[in-house]
């Protein structure tokens, strides 16, 4: 229905729906079914399995491979072709897969759907599949329940509702037929339940509102449908790289071809040249090495708990300067404990405090008046065995000793519950309602005191306790069972409840702060208990809550989230609007959340984080990450994880760009003076020798000491730095002139390039190429004997050029075996290389610092 029900009295919303609390006809049911469809949560806009194959192949880079690849063909070179195409394709292939199993979210969303609910069907009761509902419909409820659909409440019996993955409230809301003001939020709609949510005690009857995608958790599918996958730095950057490097390729194929006809080269052998130069300048083996080392580090990081569903996300992770965190079951518990009880005038800490005769009193009495056992039953209830457990006492053996004669359910309206046990009868519930049926607090020598003062000083522990974030309830007993509805009454004492804090948050949000990572909580609960749980985990004390962010405009918004440390009544709404504003000022932003209103903004950030155990399927699907012990502090791991790999795709970008400087140098230089070296199938050989599995190997490189202690890395600096062009610039101009010297010397005055020099330069500049790479680690403080896979790699790369120079192959590419002094010579180039290295790569530790 059209306006706000929770702000509309039963009557009036069933006015407007055209009901009755008998139901509707099955006729009109059928033809309201027709109007309004069925009730699910489908996808709008979804990919299919072509769409994600396609988008693998969407960068410029790859396009400017597979432009390569054409000429090659058109050359006659299809052996150079075929690599690329293979290099392309199992990079397109390894994407594919991450991603397919990524686009899950508004599968899981269906799953929330209750299969069948009880319908009041002409005056019946008649049970049906949950997606016949109907706006209108008229359905009862009852505990074990899943709600089938929006739904203003009629009546209602002790009615209780798990809303937490809706809300993020980390108790079940009691629920009541009342109307509420129409700015109220969500979580505080007493008169209404909400489709996906669990009824986890008491019984309802309820005319359904919205169904399928008008209720609110087919809103959250269709913000889910409607976000854009976000692009990591990286993915962004070298999306930036590819368009510059084609524009370069073609930049200097247009300068050359014309350069060598003009000096009488023939049209085929400098199309010939630029395929060479094209093959050089293009780093082929880019896309395929970023994508491995990530899955590198994707299977260590699984390994510590973190499950990365997207690969991009592990780069994203050394980016990120923003963690906005939920609360209920990320960093707390996720579950209702008795912290702290209030007996004899004095606070006892129940996780320290020793036991007595009235400790012992007052948890026998909550342990009695209660429904729940350790395993099953309301979670305030559970919390109250669970905590006379702990003390020892053995519940099952008390309930058998002390059988239950008569009770009086609790009630929402009543507010407290209580059981007659023969001679004696128990009362929980609210403070101020057991104290206006008291008569007397027992004191501290075991006597009543019926003083105005007692109750003065309960009252003042109740606020104590409010005043720390803790769910109060008092505990009394009466000598008088038949007076168990009168005001005779005897308070032993009180109970403080609280979700915990998760024991290692805090020293896992103090990390994240040493790190330069400001932590933000944004939850749906109500600000008082959520700013308690920032103060205590060191998060910070000011509060915005979502009312005041659906006020703020952008600008405003923008401003306010840079001083807010806990955002508190959210909606899924707001949750995406102040991700949005925290990224539009320049923030990476990583959200992390359990519930099903957490999803539009787990898949919003930069990188999204679920709990594993406690989250829902939906939050799962749409997020980037998956906690799999719901660990906080895994969060803190996997950031220094993904700084480590940022460190180790720093240096094998800097060595592939470097390299390729330097191929592009000496065949143009070399072109200029009418030599043409270094063909297109050598060139994809050096690459693929010197640029993959060496490479690759640099992803298992060690961390270095201070990756926490550094701030988060500038998105904006990027990989390609000033510091990744100086060694570009600097790396690639010892090289281009070391090698040029080879070539010369090898050449010694020939007017055409012959097979002998062309083989002096190929496996030279392979040498160079391995001697470099060291220089490269020792920029990032990485020891040079610290990773033993780069040295089997180094030493299998050199036995395969080898192979290419001592056997059949070298006819393939044009190689020929070199003498014992051919091999001095290159040892010479090393030589003299190696302080040219060395003094770029200091310059460019100091521009790093």
């Amino acid at each position: 229905m059209s306006g706000r029900p929770h702000s509309r009295s039963a009557e009036e919303v069933l006015s407007a729906l055209d009901a009755d609390p008998g139901g509707l006809s099955a006729g009109e049911a059928r033809r309201r079914l027709a109007a309004h469809g069925e009730n699910e949560v489908v996808g709008t806009g979804g990919r299919t399995w072509a769409g994600i194959l396609l988008t693998q192949f969407d960068s410029v880079l790859i396009w400017v491979l597979v432009v390569a690849a054409g000429l090659s063909v058109w050359v006659g070179h299809a052996v150079d072709a075929a690599l690329i195409v293979v290099i392309v394709g199992l990079n397109g292939a390894f994407g594919f897969a991450q991603d397919y199993r990524a686009e899950r979210s508004l599968e899981a969303l269906r799953k929330l759907t209750a299969p069948t609910t009880t319908v009041r069907r002409d005056g019946e009761s008649v049970v049906v599949p949950a997606t016949e509902l109907v706006p209108g419909d008229v359905v009862e409820l009852g505990s074990g329940d899943v709600v089938p659909a929006d739904a203003r409440l009629l009546d209602e019996t002790d009615l209780g509702v798990d809303e937490s993955a809706l809300t993020g409230e980390s108790v079940p809301v009691s629920k009541g037929t009342e109307a509420v003001d129409a700015g109220t939020p969500l979580a505080d709609r007493r008169g209404m339940v909400y489709k996906g949510t669990n009824v986890t005690r008491g019984s309802g009857v309820a005319v359904v509102t919205a169904t399928g995608m008008e209720t609110e958790v087919g809103a959250i599918a269709r913000d889910l449908a409607s976000i854009e996958g976000t692009r990591t730095p990286l993915q962004r950057e070298l999306d930036g790289l590819g368009r510059r490097l084609g524009l370069g390729v073609v930049g200097l194929a247009a300068l050359l071809v014309p350069l060598l006809l003009v000096r009488g080269t023939p049209l085929l052998d400098a199309g010939l040249t630029a395929v060479s130069l094209a093959v050089a300048a293009v780093p082929e083996g880019l896309p395929a090495v970023v994508t491995l080392t990530l899955a590198l580090g994707v299977r260590t990081m699984a390994e510590e708990n973190a499950l990365v569903r997207r690969l991009p996300a592990v780069e994203a992770l050394g980016a990120v300067d923003v963690i906005c965190t939920d609360k209920t079951g990320t960093l707390t518990e996720g579950r209702m404990h008795v912290g702290r009880a209030w007996i004899d005038d004095r606070v006892l800490h129940l996780d320290g405090d020793g036991a007595s005769d009235r400790l012992d009193l007052l948890l026998r009495a909550g342990a009695l008046c209660n429904d729940a056992t350790l395993d099953d039953g309301e979670p305030t209830e559970r919390a109250l065995v669970e905590a006379a457990t702990d003390h020892g006492i053995d519940v099952a053996a008390l309930r058998e000793r002390r059988p239950r004669t008569d009770e009086v359910p609790f009630s929402s309206e009543r507010k407290w519950m209580g059981t007659v046990h023969d001679d004696v009868a128990y009362v929980k519930g609210a403070p101020e309602v057991v104290l206006s049926k008291a008569s007397g607090v027992l004191s501290a020598d075991g006597t009543v005191d019926r003083s105005d003062a007692a109750a003065e000083r309960v009252r003042e522990r109740v606020r104590a306790f409010a005043d720390d974030a803790l769910r109060v309830l008092a505990v009394g007993y009466t000598d008088s069972p038949d007076e168990l509805e009168g005001e005779e009454l005897v308070v032993v004492g009180l109970v403080g409840l609280i979700d915990p804090p998760r024991e290692e948050v805090a020293e896992a949000i103090a990390a994240t702060t040493r790190a330069g990572i400001e932590v933000k909580m944004v939850t749906g609960d109500n600000a008082h208990t959520a700013a308690a749980i920032a103060e205590s985990l060191g998060i910070g004390t000011e509060v915005v809550e979502g009312s005041e962010v659906e006020r703020l405009g952008e600008t405003e918004l923008e401003a306010r989230v840079e001083t807010a440390d806990v955002f508190a009544r959210t909606s899924p709404e707001h949750k995406v609007r102040i991700l949005r504003a925290l990224k539009r000022n320049g923030h990476v932003v990583a959200m992390t959340g359990d519930g099903v209103n957490d999803a539009p903004a787990l898949k919003s950030a930069d990188v999204g984080v679920a709990m594993g155990n406690r989250g829902t399927d939906v939050a799962r699907s749409a997020s980037d990450v998956v906690l799999l012990d719901d660990n906080y502090a895994t969060i803190t791991r996997a950031i220094e994880r993904g700084r480590a790999i940022f460190d180790n795709v720093w240096k094998f970008v800097a060595y592939l760009l470097s390299a390729n400087v330097a191929e592009v140098a000496i065949v143009l230089l070399a072109s200029l003076y009418g030599y043409l070296v270094l063909p297109a199938v050598q060139l994809l050989w050096i690459n693929l020798l010197t640029d993959g599995v060496p490479a690759l190997t640099l992803g298992a490189d060690p961390r270095s000491g201070d990756v926490m202690e550094r701030a988060p890395r500038d998105p904006a600096r990027g990989i390609v730095d000033r510091g990744t062009l100086g060694l570009m610039a600097g790396a690639g101009a010892v090289s281009t002139a070391v090698m040029l010297g080879v070539l010369f010397h090898a050449l010694d005055g020939a007017p055409a390039v012959t097979p002998y020099a062309m083989t002096m330069v190929f496996t030279g500049f392979v040498a160079l190429e391995f001697e470099k790479l060291y220089v490269i680690r020792w920029v990032r403080d990485t020891p040079t004997l610290s990773n033993p896979w780069l040295l089997a790699a180094v030493g299998s790369s050199l036995a395969l050029q080898l192979a290419v120079l001592y056997t059949p192959l070298n006819r393939y590419f044009g190689t020929v075996p070199l003498a014992a002094g051919d091999w001095g010579v290159i040892a010479t180039a090393l030589g003299v290389a190696l302080p040219g290295y060395l003094v770029v790569a200091a310059a460019v530790r100091r521009w790093r610092e």
